[in-house]
């Protein structure tokens, strides 16, 4: 089955996925917001599938705002948006954005020592429910 994308869709799950980097990032203890970024963004561009395709581009020209709650009032409903759209479209590509975002905002939080921090684990639950709510 072969799915086509339109440009919008395609910028849904760009911001998406990279903005939950991001907003793990803003969540990121001082000094590690670079490495959190890093991981997660390693993690995006190493998908597969049609997700792999998309994400090998951060959005372009997206103003996430200038706070964490701005950055997470448009990324959480994209997260949920691309979940639905994909849902709709490919449901087995529905599994691996999520899968995608999972293991970058796991490997978001791996540069702490130990158990992430609570500001990190809590944004991993906040991204986790987005993605669910579909």
């Amino acid at each position: 089955m072969s799915i086509t994308l339109t440009d919008q869709d395609t910028l849904t799950l760009r911001v998406a996925a990279w903005g939950a980097v991001s907003l793990m990032s803003a969540a990121g203890a001082a000094g590690s917001a670079h490495k959190v970024a890093t991981e997660g963004s390693i993690a995006l561009t190493s998908a597969t599938g049609l997700v792999g395709h998309v994400l090998t581009k951060a959005p372009k020209g997206v103003k996430y705002g200038k706070s964490v709650a701005e950055l997470a009032d448009q990324v959480l409903p994209a997260l949920t948006a691309a979940m639905s759209l994909l849902n709709e479209q490919a449901p087995a590509e529905a599994d691996n954005f999520r899968r995608t975002v999972l293991v970058a905002i796991e490997a978001a939080a791996r540069p702490q020592k130990g158990e992430p921090s609570p500001t990190l684990a809590e944004m991993a639950r906040k991204i986790t429910e987005a993605l669910d709510a579909a």
